[in-house]
């Protein structure tokens, strides 16, 4: 028994020796693996490809944004040991800069919708961040959560408002390292990207690298219901501020072209408009088919990149951002009472109601 066992103990030891150690958590950002989704690949005919951003050390995609606007600040000399970092941010930027600013001996303040969840606060808060939920108001009002943050940073000394949604290091962050990992993961066969966007930074880096690697590779924004962005794509950049509904998903959907979206606006071949009925339904069957537990704005992704298979025909690769995990929303999304208020129940299959463990 104990020599059978022995190859395969000698493959895991090899694999585990190859590995580098992360000298710090920053060390740990990036470099997540790219995990092909097999019912749906075999649905759609095409490899359905999904970065696994959720196992950043701080589990989010905006790991690598928080890292990049911290470095670029540093780089500027606008922020010194000791220093405040404050943003403005519906969760995952914040909670990335909070475990950053951890590691790197800096304050967090952090604003944030008071609509966003009660998990994402109470992790934020669990960080050292000092955290204020404030009304979710318009960019456009002088009350918004960023204005709020920005006048914040600018009361404080060695302070900085790392402004994520017009802060070009964001953008830079999935240039220089997002990618170019999916581009290396897919051995350059990468046909399409897809993703939602909020600062539009990752959705802006990752296509302007592809495209510049092969201009044929496809790249289609996905918008939740309350976004500007779909109409926008869709009348040519003629129509931006025809807004309408309000989605369940956080942290993406805008009101406006960010400075991190607005350089590579021209490089968006299409638009998907993916609706919280959709969302929700994918929510379920990730964990169900795939073993994937993860947020609402996950599942909209996966759900733009089937429905970019579809437009682009069988035999592609398709890749879209598992943003992060559902244990930030779980008392929501895995809510019986929270569903009903959503008008959601019904589109969960009935199969898959067995997840609903929360009342």
């Amino acid at each position: 028994m104990l020599t059978c066992r022995l190859p395969r103990l000698t493959r895991l030891y090899s694999v585990a020796s190859s590995l580098k150690v992360a000298n710090s958590f920053i060390d740990a950002i990036g470099n997540t693996p790219l995990i092909r989704l097999k019912r749906l690949s075999e649905e759609t005919g095409s490899d359905i490809l999904a970065k696994a951003e959720f196992m950043n050390p701080g589990g989010s995609v905006k790991d690598r944004a928080a890292l990049f606007v911290i470095k670029d600040s540093e780089e500027k000399g606008e922020l010194k040991a000791g220093g405040t970092v404050v943003e403005g941010t519906a969760g995952n930027t914040g909670i990335g800069l909070a475990h950053v600013c951890r590691s790197k001996g800096y304050k967090c303040v952090i604003y944030m919708p008071n609509t966003q969840s009660q998990e994402k606060i109470d992790l934020l808060r669990m960080l050292g961040a000092e955290v204020y939920p404030v009304p979710a108001v318009a960019f456009e009002n002088p009350e918004n959560y960023n204005h709020q943050a920005r006048r914040h940073a600018e009361k404080l000394p060695n302070a900085v408002w790392t402004n994520q949604f017009d802060n070009i290091a964001n953008r830079r962050a999935h240039l220089e390292t997002t990618g170019p990992e999916i581009w290396e993961q897919t051995n350059g066969l990468v046909d399409g990207f897809t993703c939602s966007t909020g600062t539009g930074g990752t959705l802006a880096g990752v296509t302007r690298f592809l495209k510049e690697k092969n201009p044929k590779v496809k790249s289609f924004i996905a918008d939740p219901p309350g976004s500007v962005l779909y109409n926008y794509f869709k009348s040519g950049g003629k129509v931006l501020n025809e807004r309408s509904g309000s989605s369940i998903t956080e942290g993406i959907g805008q009101g406006r072209v960010t400075t991190n979206l607005q350089p590579d606006v021209d490089l968006i071949d299409d638009a998907l408009y993916i609706s919280d009925e959709k969302s929700i339904e994918m929510v379920y069957r990730l964990l169900d088919e795939e073993g994937l537990y993860v947020g609402a704005s996950t599942a909209l992704n996966v759900v733009a990149a089937v429905e970019m298979a579809k437009i682009l025909g069988p035999g592609k690769k398709i890749v879209t951002i598992l943003c992060d995990g559902a244990y930030r929303y779980q008392t929501r999304l895995f809510s019986r009472k929270w569903l009903e208020s959503k008008e959601l129940l019904h589109a969960i299959p009935e199969h898959l109601k067995k997840y609903i463990v929360l009342p």
